[in-house]
């Protein structure tokens, strides 16, 4: 699909991964609606970008009503907006686990729902899920995590199959860790020993070309990481075992205290 002169709705724009998606698609023609909580981070970037901005917060289904009907003439979704929900699913109170799992993959999916129809009315359109790895195969200390982004893939792929031949496509995105921006670098933790890292920018130009080479998985990690989750999702007994020595070092739990306040 064709960027340039489309409409493009970025959630999380206000978060690190969203700023370089935004100027990432701004810089190849499109016309951008930015969402994130923070007004003042996001009217800034609108600003700079020239592009339009609502504040929602998608834990509340009415905000994401409320942004789905604002952005209905969008041609591209790109579902970017997560909550870090790392950490001991015992450790969650009722109130956070449910506000994890809305914002992380219930949200994505009512919009894919929302704006779908016109798109399809119109015989163009792309839905973008940003996912991650932790969609392929689980960690220690992830399991909520874990279940939203295994959720999130699993929903794209069967959209995908369902608006097959409308002219609308869908693609999931799937990170590693991210060096420079996202909720793995706000956390202020190190990467597990020896795991290697990727860029904001790669994870945008990886999302770009989705959308205009139409493809169902994109995933943006060192190769080791590739197969490592890959070989995860056939076998996991094995990686659970693999994963529990390669994560003696305490990063994980590290990672997760660091998100604890923005649960």
């Amino acid at each position: 699909m064709r960027i340039s002169g489309s409409t493009v709705l970025i959630t999380g724009a206000t978060g690190g991964l969203g700023r370089t998606l935004a100027r990432a698609f701004a810089a190849r023609g499109a016309s951008l609606l930015l969402t994130g909580r923070r007004r003042d981070v996001l009217e800034s970037l609108a600003g700079s970008l020239g592009a339009r901005a609502t504040v929602a917060d998608l834990s509340d289904r009415d905000d994401v009503e409320r942004l789905a009907g604002e952005a209905a003439d969008v041609d591209i979704l790109v579902a970017n907006a997560a909550l870090p929900s790392s950490g001991e699913v015992l450790d969650y109170s009722a109130e956070q686990l449910d506000r994890a799992l809305e914002v992380n993959l219930r949200a994505p999916i009512m919009l894919a729902r929302l704006l779908a129809p016109r798109m399809v009315e119109a015989r163009r359109g792309h839905l973008v899920m940003i996912g991650s790895l932790s969609g392929r195969t689980a960690s220690p200390a992830a399991s909520l995590y874990n279940a939203a982004k295994f959720g999130l893939r699993g929903f794209a792929h069967g959209l995908r199959q369902d608006l097959h031949g409308t002219g609308v496509g869908v693609s999931i995105v799937q990170p590693g860790f991210v060096r420079d921006a996202g909720m793995f670098a706000d956390s202020g933790a190190a990467p597990p020993a020896g795991a290697r890292t990727v860029s904001a920018g790669q994870v945008a130009a990886a999302t770009l070309r989705a959308v205009e080479r139409n493809r169902a998985e994109v995933n943006i990690a060192p190769p080791e990481l590739r197969l490592g989750t890959a070989i995860g999702g056939l076998f996991p007994g094995l990686a659970a075992s693999v994963q529990r020595r390669a994560v003696r070092d305490g990063s994980l739990h590290r990672l997760a205290e660091g998100q604890r306040t923005k649960r």
